[in-house]
């Protein structure tokens, strides 16, 4: 956590989280002209952004297009909140609120966006990779089991507890084992609303929005791997899935690291 707090230290780096917090995906370009910062300094300062897991990157094309990553704000609010004083609990929980309500691919509600997420996990390139596509693996911290033989091209079933979903245009788009996963999903048919308790204005509109697209970059690190989620959709989706993807994650990390899914919630 020492990284973390050494990095919101600095009034430019946390300027340059607004800026990412307003406009998710921005390149170094733009992130200058937008603050009126030099470049060199912009650099700078994302680099410890990144060393303190803050930022993310991604390459597109010529262009790397940075990303905002609220997962180490959000457990210090979550875990570590009582070890300190007052106005700074209260000034961590303000910005934990403003991550997770803010649109994270800028401010336009009504456009396709795409949110990115990134962990480390203390496992095996080979070993993630079973984990994402294997359904022993899947149903145990996600609860679907996807049945395909991960070849590009080929239709990808998504079966959930007693909904099962499949479209011609739900496919595998990439299979790199070990290194990149991408598919486009997401049929949502009366089945699945009734099963998840979406009503059917909201259906009608998620149909209404281009199918949504998800990619798993894996990444060695050291003694971890680095995953980076990306889901490209609708305003609408994003909306419903911002909260659902980090707790994915979070399953799927502590199932490869302690054995043990995420205990259910109480209630």
């Amino acid at each position: 956590m020492d990284e973390v707090f050494k990095a919101l230290a600095d009034a430019s780096r946390r300027r340059l989280l607004d800026s990412l917090n307003t406009r998710n995906g921005q390149t170094l370009r733009e992130l200058c002209a937008g603050l009126d910062m030099a470049r060199q300094s912009v650099s700078k300062h994302l680099a410890v952004l990144e060393a303190a897991h803050l930022v993310t990157t991604v390459r597109r094309g010529r262009e790397k297009l940075h990303y905002l990553d609220a997962a180490p704000i959000n457990a210090i609010a979550d875990r570590w909140i009582s070890r300190y004083d007052r106005e700074r609990a209260r000034a961590l929980a303000d910005l934990k609120t403003a991550l997770e309500q803010s649109p994270m691919s800028g401010s336009d509600t009504t456009s396709h966006g795409e949110f990115v997420y990134t962990t480390y996990i203390k496992t095996t390139p080979e070993r993630l990779w079973q984990a994402l596509t294997d359904p022993a693996f899947t149903r145990r911290y996600w609860g679907v089991a996807f049945e395909t033989d991960w070849k590009p091209g080929s239709t990808i079933t998504w079966h959930e507890e007693s909904t099962t979903m499949a479209d011609p245009e739900q496919v595998v788009l990439e299979a790199e084992p070990g290194r990149r996963l991408s598919y486009t999903w997401h049929t949502f048919t009366p089945e699945w609303a009734e099963a998840v308790g979406v009503d059917e204005e909201t259906r009608a509109r998620l149909r209404a929005e281009p199918r949504s697209k998800v990619t798993f970059e894996i990444e060695p690190a050291g003694e971890t791997v680095k995953l980076t989620v990306m889901h490209e959709a609708g305003a609408v989706l994003l909306g419903m899935s911002r909260e659902g993807w980090p707790a994915i994650v979070s399953g799927l990390k502590t199932l490869l690291e302690t054995g043990e899914p995420l205990p259910e919630p109480a209630g």
